[in-house]
């Protein structure tokens, strides 16, 4: 065999690593990250020979964050670090281009005027020319134009917009800061400038969780990444963070070191699923079951059966829990769960601070509320109600626990069950059930300036809502075996997951808070606020934390799946972006929320059906259609929406300046 074997190549010279010296040569080095929408905003180190990206790294210098969390390299992903390929993709659009349709209009046009946007309007307002071009639209036809004649084009049918119709017909998406900050301002500002509308982006594509500015007010605040290895019990709900959070990750990785529990709850063996403690693979949408259940027993065993002190202690802080609630007589019959004859009550308003005598003259007093002080054996008018933070007087919108005249300290009383002046029957809406349940609520009686009023506390409300008796009467489940609403019995019938196991996630979830004051987090995901009552879901979730004091604590609270955009500095990224320096003084830029926008103007509602098409609600009073609530709100000034006259808001300036404004 030896004799016909030639080698060509000495392996003394190893000439092919050459290839390899070749493939990573490089003449220098560039600092960047990549435009894509993940938010991670990695640093990576780009190698540039001859202008030709040739392979990228993970940048390894990132500065410490804090004594005793790991570092945050490695930071990056598969995507990224491949992501050269995707620069000289031939698939990569690198032109504009022109439906072919309308090229062949536009360039007749121009032949025949010599300014852009007359020629733009010839157009507009021939009737055959401009269906042309729109029955077009969805059937290709693009050709290949230059930079100059696609920006003419634009910027004449733009001018003609404004001049014909006035500047907030105008409406721009503009790309997401968590692709590029300065692609989405240098849109955003355009915009802005001209008078335009500029449309939102976080609740178009569903990744706002309404559950946030529903209990706190705000859009979303989540945690630094490295927060969740101050955590010790983790629970990752509807989130594949190795996927989704691909740079993040290896901080949950690494808390499992530290001492953390971690579980995961997803329908799926995920990649985050593999080092988890707690592999829980309830049915796809039922989540909210398994943690109404976890709240159940939260409430049973650290609240009923003995009381915690730090949870206490922080409810009666940080939440409305203590607060004042009024209720009012129900009907005879209402409800399907009711039967003629039961006399009940159900609950209404927080109990307002002028309705009652000492403070008949608050300013906002409508807007402030009340808690019963067990000192004064009384009502009183804690800070940091919504009242405070528009009155003349200011420092008082916080959270400290005394009352808004006087600055004595309130102790505020979260149950009535072992001081009150009666038990009454209380009517909650069982939704699984499709009926009316009527369970017994201690209350107290307040005199108020049109008389004696019933009220409780949220709490007592929320402790018979979730079926939690304390030997009250009504219509309460017997144990956690019984299946009415909220037991661990009743979700195993929703999830799949057996009750035995939600028992003992909730008590170990009840431990790690009570040990660690309050680092339990929840980090949650698109898997589960794509979900249809996602808001719902994200709740459920949010209540078990704050019944452990887990909110606002370093290692606790909810972590929605996005997350880096914190790190832009608002102030002076928000003035770039909306024009704020060059816009007048207190005239606000004009945006419109999407989802609403494209649900009016495109005429969806008028294909779907009421609400309870949807819902069978307990009694079906709820008749209203989406549109109705839609129209409410803008009348009332909840939100924007553009445009905002039937005609010419150019045209309504003359129309006011003609008559002396």
């Amino acid at each position: 065999m030896a004799d016909w074997v030639k080698e060509s190549v000495a392996p003394a010279e190893r000439k092919w690593e050459e290839f390899y010296r070749n493939r990573f040569a490089h003449d220098k080095r560039v600092r960047t990250t990549h435009g894509v929408n993940c938010t991670g905003s990695c640093s990576w180190e780009v190698f540039v020979k001859d202008g030709i990206v040739t392979w990228e790294m993970q940048a390894t210098d990132y500065p410490l964050l804090e004594e005793g969390l790991p570092p945050y390299e490695p930071r990056g992903c598969q995507r990224g670090i491949s992501f050269s390929w995707y620069l000289y993709s031939p698939l990569r659009v690198k032109y504009p281009y022109g439906r072919g349709a309308l090229l062949d209009l536009w360039r007749a046009a121009r032949r025949e005027h010599a300014d852009p946007v007359e020629a733009w309007a010839s157009l507009m307002h021939d009737p055959v020319k401009r269906a042309r071009y729109q029955q077009a639209r969805g059937k290709g036809g693009f050709r290949r134009i230059r930079w100059d004649e696609a920006l003419e084009m634009i910027a004449a049918s733009v001018v003609h917009t404004i001049k014909e119709y006035g500047p907030d017909r105008v409406n721009g998406f503009s790309p997401i800061p968590a692709m590029s900050q300065i692609s989405y301002a240098a849109g955003s500002r355009f915009l802005t400038l001209m008078g335009g509308v500029a449309m939102s982006f976080y609740d178009w594509y569903c990744d706002l969780p309404p559950a946030s500015p529903e209990i706190w007010g705000e859009q979303t605040d989540v945690h630094e990444s490295a927060d969740w290895y101050n955590s010790r019990f983790i629970a990752v709900v509807g989130a594949n963070l190795n996927m989704t959070r691909t740079p993040d990750a290896h901080f949950v990785a690494e808390v499992r070191h530290a001492g953390a529990k971690l579980t995961v709850f997803s329908p799926d063996f995920s990649q985050v699923a593999k080092y988890a403690d707690y592999w829980i693979p309830l049915h796809a949408g039922q989540d909210t079951a398994f943690w109404m259940a976890v709240n159940h027993v939260i409430l049973k065993e650290a609240y009923a059966d003995r009381q915690v002190p730090y949870f206490v202690d922080y409810v009666k802080q940080y939440t409305d829990l203590p607060f004042l609630v009024q209720l009012s007589p129900l009907p005879a019959g209402e409800g399907s769960g009711v039967r003629a004859g039961d006399v009940g009550t159900k609950p209404g308003k927080y109990l307002r601070a002028n309705r009652l005598a000492p403070y008949a003259d608050q300013e906002h007093g409508d807007w402030k509320l009340l808690v019963w002080d067990k000192t004064s054996a009384r009502p009183r008018m804690p800070k940091g109600t919504i009242g405070y933070r528009w009155q003349t007087e200011k420092g008082k919108w916080n959270l400290e626990m005394k009352d808004g005249v006087t600055d004595e300290d309130l102790d505020p009383e979260l149950s009535f069950l072992d001081a009150h002046d009666g038990v009454v029957q209380v009517a909650f809406d069982d939704f699984a059930g499709g009926a009316t349940r009527l369970r017994g609520v201690p209350v107290r009686t307040v005199e108020t300036d049109a008389g004696p009023i019933t009220v409780t506390t949220v709490f007592d409300l929320m402790m018979a809502q979730f079926g939690v008796g304390r030997k009250l009467p009504g219509d309460y489940p017997a144990s956690y075996d019984d299946e009415a609403c909220y037991t661990p019995a009743w979700q195993e019938r929703h999830t799949g997951i057996h009750r035995d196991t939600c028992l003992r996630y909730a008590r170990e979830w009840i431990l790690n808070a009570e040990q660690t004051g309050g680092k339990n987090m929840v980090i949650i995901g698109a898997g589960a606020n794509h979900w249809y009552h996602n808001n719902l879901l994200y709740r459920s979730a949010i209540v078990a934390l704050m019944l452990t004091g887990s909110v606002g604590v370093n290692g606790g609270g909810l972590a929605h799946y996005v997350g880096q955009e914190k790190l832009a500095n608002q102030a002076s990224w928000g003035t770039i972006a909306f024009a704020a320096d060059w816009t007048p003084k207190g005239v606000p830029p004009r945006q419109q929320n999407t989802p609403s926008f494209h649900y009016v103007h495109t005429d969806q509602w008028r294909y779907e059906r009421g609400f309870t098409a949807y819902d069978v609600l307990p009694g079906a009073q709820q008749r209203e259609h989406t549109i109705d609530y839609q129209v409410r709100a803008v009348r009332k000034g909840w939100l924007p929406f553009f445009p905002q006259f039937n005609k010419s808001s150019l045209a309504v300036v003359r129309d006011a300046e003609a008559a002396g404004a």
